[in-house]
Parts: C-alpha cells; sequence; structure tokens
C-alpha cells in the first residue's frame, strides 16, 4: 500500500453544522478555525457556507472536518432537514450579550432533533464571544443546565480573540470519535490570550509627555 493509500484509510471525515441566530458569530468561529482570520463587518449567511480543515489527532489518526454554516434566517426553512441530514455532530452558537439567541437555541434544537437519522449526532453548546465577559447576560450556569439537560458537550469560547475555538473542534471530533485526549495534548490546543495592561496615574502621564515630543506620521481611517 503506498503512503497516499495510507494516508487515505486513516483520513476519517465528519460532517460538522453549526446552526444559531443571525449575528451571534457563526461564521466568524468556522473563519477563525479553519483560516484563523476575524472580519470585524457583519455579513449575513444567505443559506450556507462549506469549509474544510484536517486535524491529526493522537495515534496517527487523521480527520478532515466538512463545516456546514447554517445561516440564521434557515430555522423553520424547508432546506434545514437537508442540511442536517448525515452529520455526525451539530454546534449550537449563541451569543452571551444576547439573551435572545440562548432562548432561540430551545427551537434550533427542536429542529434538529425532528431530523430522522440513523445515529444521532453530537450535540454541542457553544457560548460565543467570551471577549464581551463584561457585558455577559446569559449565565455560565444556566448554560451548563442547558447542555446537561439536553446531552450537549458545553464550550465556551471568542471567534474575535481565537479563545478556545480550535479546542472546541478538536474536542468535539474526538468526542465522536472516541479519543482520548492527555491534558498535555488538550492544553496544546488551547490559546492563550494575552492582554495588556496599561500602566495608569502619573506613569501614565509621563509616557504620554514623551509621546508628545516625538513627531508622529498617522493613518486616519474613516468607517
Amino acid at each position: 500500500m503506498s503512503d497516499s493509500e495510507e494516508d487515505e484509510v486513516l483520513d476519517s471525515r465528519l460532517k460538522l453544522i453549526v446552526v444559531g441566530d443571525g449575528a451571534c458569530g457563526k461564521t466568524s468561529i468556522v473563519t477563525r478555525f479553519t483560516q484563523d482570520q476575524f472580519g470585524k463587518q457583519y455579513d449575513q449567511t444567505v443559506g450556507l457556507d462549506f469549509f474544510m480543515k484536517r486535524l491529526s489527532l493522537p495515534g496517527d489518526k487523521n480527520v478532515t472536518l466538512q463545516i456546514w454554516d447554517i445561516g440564521g434566517q434557515t430555522l423553520g426553512g424547508n432546506m434545514l432537514d437537508k442540511y442536517i441530514y448525515g452529520s455526525h455532530g451539530v454546534l449550537f452558537v449563541y451569543d452571551i450579550s444576547n439573551s435572545q439567541s440562548f432562548e432561540n437555541i430551545s427551537d434550533w434544537f427542536a429542529s434538529v432533533k425532528a431530523v430522522p437519522q440513523g445515529k444521532q449526532p453530537h450535540f454541542a453548546l457553544v457560548g460565543n464571544k467570551g471577549d464581551l465577559e463584561h457585558l455577559r447576560v446569559v449565565s455560565k450556569s444556566k448554560h451548563e443546565s442547558f447542555a446537561s439537560d439536553k446531552g450537549m458537550s458545553s464550550h465556551f469560547i471568542s471567534a474575535k480573540t481565537g479563545d478556545s475555538v480550535a479546542l472546541c473542534f478538536k474536542k468535539i471530533a474526538v468526542d465522536i470519535l472516541k479519543i482520548k485526549l492527555s491534558r498535555a495534548e488538550l492544553d496544546a490546543t488551547q490559546r492563550v490570550v494575552k492582554a495588556e495592561i496599561e500602566s495608569t496615574g502619573e506613569a501614565n502621564n509621563s509616557k504620554l509627555k514623551q509621546r508628545k515630543r516625538k513627531p508622529t506620521s498617522i493613518l486616519c481611517s474613516v468607517q
């Protein structure tokens, strides 16, 4: 058997569906995961977008994730069941600073559960926009309670900073494939987000005075 044939044997394919209300960050999450990019401008997904990402997992196993990003307006539409059919995992995404996006997860869950499939997909509850923790309106306990009641895995991420995005997808993949990850492997996947702490008071004023003495070039962007 050639090397390419061996790779094909070891390479699993998983179909993951990402659902949730519009503007909760579904496309941003998938784009962050597959391209490590974040777009600041919101563009509504109409219908669906399709992404692919290959992961290397323990035991010389590879998996290609086929990620279907479903538009928020699809809820209640006649195409949702066709998108959901044959999926291995479904990510239910909401915005932690938008209570309605969380409340509507119940409707998304009911619609997905209504699709007849031979084997139930892995369900994951994903609270996005962790960078807006100071604006959180959906408590972590409420999130965890809902996830537990519905048999979902639980994830908190930020598409903007990238915090825990790759870890979320990797955990879902290994759960579906029933692969155990060590703590070291989980930590290696975790994205570390660093924030610079600005000095205040006299030290900060001193820096401002120093900056004023230096000529600078300023680029102004009007949005």
